[in-house]
């Protein structure tokens, strides 16, 4: 019920984006910025939509991975395949919604980065668990992406807000609250459902002959005690390059107004480059899918299973990334960073301790209700710095 809520949230509010171009920021006959829409609307509108946005991105991205957490997905190369398909062939349906709008090559750099990091999202998962792995991920793609809204970092404008200081401590506070989670011990399961058998398995096995001897993960040669370390390095750095993937996108708008760069009167609004975004994403996931497949000698494991819950995992991280441009419109994503970071974390974190039952014991509660409250009051804070 609550996945469907939030499908049902994200499409409406892609719906109003879409339909309201009278609100697109589109840049004038002599590259600047044309203001007239704004005057349309006032700063208080435009605020709630960009909260209505950010909360569908929050939600979305917070559950992305639920479909999948209890169905035994191996070594993860092929359910990445599966959800960067689905994430593309929505895409097209919204490049369409928004009549095709000019493509960035450029665009697609930021889905090849994003791709590079979604290789290690089920390894992470099953390692700390849901909740623990998103949060963790969540805290280093926060820094990242913040600080190059904040400060114009790798050649984009830095983004003003009207009051800085609470942007600064809002930022702090969500960085902050992931430092916290990551004293969380999670009760997690490698193997979900260790019945489960591939419908490829390398050796010559067959259907009826498998015996779990044949290791399914390369993480199941590694000790139970050194997993954690394992999974929280390959968290932050996952982050780390989810932080960057938007960064050709706002480097292209940053340089829109510039009359000797090759992207001068592109597009200011955000969402016609999702459509770029997801080729770049779907590009990179079949070159690294191909390249296991060569690695594993044409015998890759692939769970049937794994379709469906791939599949509407896609849809779900597309229409959040869809609210998350909205919002960016709205907000801008100095603001939009740290709240949608943090919110999303603490939605993965809510999925794991309530439902997964990944945290137990009073002392990782306590810890976990302290990181909540901080990253909640990081998110307010950051959301008021642009009122």
């Amino acid at each position: 019920m609550l996945l469907a809520k939030c499908l049902l949230s994200a499409i409406a509010l892609l719906l109003a984006g879409c339909h309201g171009n009278e609100r697109r920021p589109r840049p004038g006959h002599d590259g600047t910025e044309d203001d007239t829409p704004s005057r349309n609307s006032t700063n208080m509108t435009r605020f709630v939509y960009g909260i209505a946005a950010n909360v569908a991105a929050v939600l979305l991205y917070g559950s992305n991975f639920v479909p999948v957490k209890r169905i035994e997905t191996g070594d993860g190369m092929f359910f990445q395949w599966v959800n960067c398909a689905a994430i593309w062939v929505v895409s097209m349906l919204g490049d369409l919604m928004l009549h095709s709008p000019k493509f960035h090559p450029f665009a697609m750099l930021g889905g090849v980065i994003w791709a590079t990091g979604s290789i290690t999202a089920v390894p992470i998962v099953k390692a700390i668990g849901l909740g623990l792995g998103i949060l963790i991920w969540g805290s280093s793609s926060l820094l990242i992406g913040w600080a190059t809204s904040r400060f114009g970092w790798f050649g984009i404008a830095a983004e003003d807000v009207s009051r800085p200081v609470l942007n600064d401590c809002g930022a702090a506070l969500c960085l902050l609250s992931g430092l916290i989670f990551f004293f969380v011990k999670a009760d997690v399961q490698l193997h979900p459902n260790p019945e489960t058998v591939p419908l490829l398995l390398d050796g010559g096995a067959s259907s009826g002959s498998y015996r779990p001897r044949s290791s399914e993960f390369w993480m199941d040669y590694i000790a139970p005690k050194s997993r954690r370390l394992v999974g929280c390095m390959l968290a932050v750095g996952s982050g780390v390059l989810y932080g960057s993937c938007f960064t050709p996108v706002l480097y292209i708008k940053s340089h829109s107004s510039c009359r000797d760069s090759i992207f001068h009167g592109a597009s200011l609004y955000d969402l016609d480059y999702v459509y770029a975004l997801c080729c770049g994403i779907f590009l990179a996931s079949t070159v690294y899918f191909a390249f296991y497949c060569a690695v594993m000698k044409s015998r890759p494991r692939i769970y049937p299973r794994v379709v469906l819950p791939g599949l509407m995992s896609g849809l779900m991280w597309t229409l959040a990334t869809y609210c998350w441009f909205l919002a960016n419109d709205y907000l801008s994503a100095v603001v939009t960073f740290p709240i949608v970071t943090a919110g999303y974390g603490l939605v993965a974190a809510l999925w794991g301790s309530l439902v997964f039952r990944e945290i137990k014991g009073l002392m990782n509660c306590f810890i976990f209700c302290l990181a909540s409250c901080v990253a909640l009051t990081g998110s307010l804070l950051t959301a008021i710095s642009k009122v």
